[in-house]
C-alpha cells in the first residue's frame, strides 16, 4: 500500500548515515514494571514485537540501570544479563528487521529508590526521601566507566543504539543546575565545569562502542524549574553534545519535582514541541520532540512546522500497538487514542506496579490477554453503552460473537459523557469516538433510547446478558438532603439545573474536583490553547527565562463564584487522587479560589445553608447551592431479575463495584470476561 498522502513527512524516512530509520515515528521510553519480574523478559519481548508489527520506527526500551546505584529494578552491567535483553532485540527485529530498538540508560541519581543514593551534591531532592551520597573524584569516574560499560552491554545484546537520559533530575542533570550542584572542583562550579559529567559520559561511549550505533541523548531542553537552565546554557550543552559524536538528541520537558505538569490530560497537544523546534535551529543533528502528541495529524504538523525530525510517541503506544499502520493505511478513525489519564501507565509506575493502559489493558500484558477467535460463537447481549458495556462488547464482537448493545440514553459514553464536558478532560471524546466506529466495524447491533427489560432480553434468546448498567449517585442520609438547593453533580455538569454564585461540593473525590473545575472555570479550556495554559502555569515560551518559569507568575481566568470542597475523611483533600496527576488539579483549583476543607461532618441542609461540625466546632455555610458528590450505587436491579429467571447474565464495570467510578478498573474487567467467553 502507498504511502498515505496526508502524513508524507511522518512516513518518510531519516538517514543517519550508517543507517536509516523507516519513518519518523518513535515509541518513546516508558518504564513498564516488566523489568524487574519473574518472565518479564519474555513480557517486553512480546510487547515490543507488537509495537514493531504495528509500523513505528523505533523504540526507546524503559530505563535500565548501569549499575545498583542507578536505582532502577533492572540494571544491564554482565554476560547474564547481555542474555535477558537478547530476548528482546531479537523480537522485535525478528517481528520487522527495519524497526530499530535503543536501550535508554537511566542512573536515577538522587532520586534513586535504594539506601544510598548519589548526586553531585548532598541536596535532598524534594519528592525523594534520602539525602544523596556526595560523589568524590573517584566515584564520578566509576559512575561514567559503568554508564560505557553498560551501553557496550546493550551493543552485545543486539540493540541498534542507547538513550542516556540527561533530564527529569537524574543523575546526569543534577549535575547541570546549580542548585544541585555546588561542588567547587572541575565537576562543578562554571556551567563549563557542571557540563562536563554528561559530555564526558556521550564522549567516552561514542569511543567505546565505535561510529555505527545510535546514540542519543535526552536534553532537559525547558526544565520548568525556578533558577533552572537558561536557554544559552541548553544550546551550549546540545552542541557540546553533539560535538562529541551523538546522532539525535531527544527533547525533555520538566525535572519530576517541577510544579508544570506537561503529560497530564489538561496540557494541550504537543504544547512544547516550539521548544524543541527553536534548538533545532542551533543544531546539525536530528532531534525528537515529545509531549500530548497522540494523534498522526498532530505528529504530522509538528514535523511540517520544523519543530523536529522524529516524533515521540510512547504512552499512545500503549494505547493502540497499531497507531502507526492505522495512519499508514488512513484508518485514523479506528486509533484507540491515548487521553493522557496516567491512571494505568504513569501512576502504576510511579506506585511501583505493574504498567498497562486504561483505554487498552493488553499493553504490557500481551502474553496473557489475548483475544482468540471464539469456536462456538454466541448470541449476547450488553446492557449499557458505557466504558465496561463498550469494552466487552468491541472484544467478545471481535472475537467472532454476534452481539447487541442496548442502552437508555441518546449516546454511547456513559460515564465518559460526563468527563468529556469538564475543562482539560476532552480527550475522553476521543475514546467515544473509537468505540463508535468499533461497533461499526465489528458488526455490533447498536439500540439507543433503549431501556432492556427482563422480559425483553429473555424473548430474544440471549445465549449471555451483560449487565452494565452502571451506577446512580449515593444520596446521603442528611436531614433536608432534598432541600430545592441540593442537586446532584451529573445535574451540576449537564447544566440541567442552574449553580448559583455561592456553591458547597459534597464530596473531595474525582467527581468532586471535576465538578469544581467545570463551575470555576472561565473562558477557553486551557487544553485546547497552548497559550492559555502557558498563562495559567506561568510558563514562558517566547523569552525562555532560566527553567521558562524564572519570575513568570500563573494568570488563571476563574469564573466569580465562591466554592467549598467538602471532604469527610481527615487526610488532606485530593490525597486520593492520581500519583502523577492529582498535584495539578490541587493546585488549578487552589488558584481558582476554591476552599478546600476536610474533616466535615454534614449536619443538615435547610434555608440557610449547609450546616456542619468541622474540628468540633458548628458552622453554617450560607450557599445558593449545594452539589452533592458522595459517591455512587451499583444498579443491579436488571440482574437480580435475570438470574431468578435463570438467564446467564453477568456484572461489569459501575453495576459490579460502584465504590468509586474507575473506568480503568471496568474496561480491564470487561475485557479480560469478554476474552474468556
Amino acid at each position: 500500500m502507498a504511502v498515505h498522502n496526508k502524513y508524507p513527512i511522518l512516513f518518510s524516512p531519516l538517514d543517519l548515515g550508517f543507517t536509516k530509520i523507516k519513518n519518523r515515528a518513535l515509541m518513546g521510553s516508558m518504564h513498564t514494571g516488566l523489568e524487574e519480574i519473574e518472565n518479564g523478559f519474555e513480557r517486553m519481548a512480546a510487547y515490543f514485537a507488537e509495537r514493531a508489527r504495528g509500523g513505528v520506527g523505533m523504540i526507546i526500551t524503559g530505563g535500565i540501570a548501569p549499575n545498583a546505584e542507578g536505582g532502577m529494578g533492572a540494571k544491564l552491567s554482565n554476560a547474564e544479563e547481555v542474555e535477558q535483553h537478547r530476548l528482546v532485540t531479537d523480537a522485535v527485529h525478528a517481528a520487522d528487521p527495519e524497526t530499530k530498538i535503543c536501550m535508554q540508560i537511566l542512573h536515577m541519581g538522587p532520586l534513586a529508590r535504594n539506601d544510598s543514593p548519589v548526586a553531585p551534591s548532598a541536596i535532598r531532592s524534594r519528592i525523594a526521601s534520602k539525602t544523596p551520597r556526595e560523589l568524590d573524584e573517584a566515584g564520578i569516574e566509576k559512575q561514567i566507566a559503568d554508564m560505557v560499560n553498560c551501553a557496550v552491554c546493550a551493543q552485545k545484546a543486539g540493540y541498534d543504539g542507547v538513550e542516556m537520559i540527561g533530564s527529569a533530575g537524574y543523575l546526569l542533570s543534577t549535575f547541570l543546575v546549580e542548585k544541585t550542584n555546588q561542588r567547587t572542583d572541575k565537576w562543578g562550579g562554571s556551567y563549563e565545569n557542571r557540563m562536563r559529567f554528561p559530555v564526558e559520559v556521550m564522549r567516552r561511549i561514542r569511543e567505546a562502542v565505535g561510529p555505527n550505533f545510535i546514540l542519543i541523548f535526552r536534553i532537559a531542553a525547558m526544565d520548568m524549574l525556578q533558577g533552572g537552565m537558561s536557554r544559552d546554557e541548553i544550546i551550549e550543552l546540545a552542541k557540546k553534545i553533539e560535538n562529541v559524536g551523538v546522532n539525535i538528541i531527544s527533547t525533555h520537558f520538566t525535572w519530576h519535582e517541577a510544579a508544570v505538569p506537561t503529560i497530564a490530560t489538561m496540557v494541550p497537544r504537543a504544547a512544547f514541541t516550539q521548544v524543541t523546534g527553536r534548538l533545532r535551529k542551533e543544531l546539525n543533528i536530528p532531534m525528537i520532540t515529545s509531549n500530548r502528541i497522540n494523534m498522526p495529524e498532530v505528529a504530522e504538523e509538528v514535523l511540517r512546522r520544523g519543530d523536529a525530525d522524529i516524533v515521540s510517541m510512547a504512552r499512545p503506544m500503549l494505547a493502540d500497538a497499531d497507531l502507526v499502520n492505522k495512519a499508514f493505511e488512513g484508518r485514523e478513525d479506528e486509533i484507540n487514542t491515548c487521553i493522557a489519564c496516567n491512571q494505568a501507565c504513569l501512576d502504576h509506575t510511579f506506585n511501583g506496579m505493574e504498567v498497562s493502559c486504561l483505554v487498552n489493558p493488553r499493553a504490557c500484558h500481551e502474553t496473557i490477554l489475548n483475544y482468540e477467535p471464539t469456536e462456538a460463537q454466541k448470541k449476547i447481549a450488553v446492557v449499557g453503552a458505557g466504558p465496561a458495556g463498550l469494552a466487552y462488547a468491541e472484544v467478545a464482537a471481535r472475537r467472532g460473537h454476534s452481539v447487541t448493545i442496548y442502552d437508555a440514553a441518546p449516546e454511547i459514553g456513559g460515564q465518559f459523557n460526563l468527563a468529556k464536558r469538564i475543562p482539560g478532560k476532552e480527550e475522553f471524546y476521543e475514546t467515544i469516538r473509537y468505540f463508535n466506529k468499533m461497533i461499526e466495524k465489528r458488526g455490533i447491533e447498536l439500540h439507543l433510547n433503549t431501556k432492556a427489560t427482563t422480559d425483553m432480553l429473555e424473548r430474544a434468546g440471549y445465549d449471555k446478558v451483560i449487565v452494565a448498567t452502571g451506577i446512580s449517585p449515593r444520596i446521603p442520609d442528611v436531614e433536608g438532603i432534598t432541600h430545592p438547593k441540593v442537586i446532584s453533580y451529573i445535574d451540576a455538569i449537564t447544566g440541567v439545573k442552574p449553580v448559583g454564585k455561592t456553591v458547597a461540593i459534597m464530596g473531595a473525590g474525582g467527581i468532586g474536583f471535576d465538578v469544581a473545575e467545570n463551575i470555576m472555570h472561565a473562558g477557553k479550556s486551557a487544553a485546547l490553547d497552548v497559550d492559555i495554559f502557558a498563562r495559567e502555569w506561568g510558563i514562558d515560551f517566547e523569552n525562555h527565562p532560566r527553567g521558562g518559569v524564572t519570575g513568570v507568575e500563573p494568570v488563571v481566568a476563574r469564573a466569580d463564584r465562591d466554592v467549598t470542597l467538602l471532604q469527610r475523611k481527615t487526610s488532606p483533600v485530593g490525597r486520593g487522587l492520581g500519583k502523577t496527576t492529582g498535584w495539578t488539579h490541587r493546585i488549578s483549583l487552589a488558584r481558582r479560589g476554591v476552599k478546600m476543607i476536610n474533616g466535615v461532618e454534614y449536619l443538615k441542609v435547610d434555608d440557610d445553608g449547609l450546616h456542619l461540625r468541622i474540628s468540633d466546632q458548628y458552622e453554617i455555610l450560607d450557599v445558593d447551592t449545594i452539589i452533592v458528590c458522595a459517591g455512587q450505587l451499583p444498579l443491579r436491579t436488571l440482574y437480580d431479575e435475570l438470574i431468578e429467571r435463570g438467564v446467564d447474565a453477568e456484572l461489569v464495570g459501575g453495576a459490579y463495584e460502584a465504590m468509586e467510578l474507575d473506568a480503568k478498573r471496568a474496561i480491564n474487567q470487561a475485557s479480560y470476561l469478554a476474552a474468556a467467553v
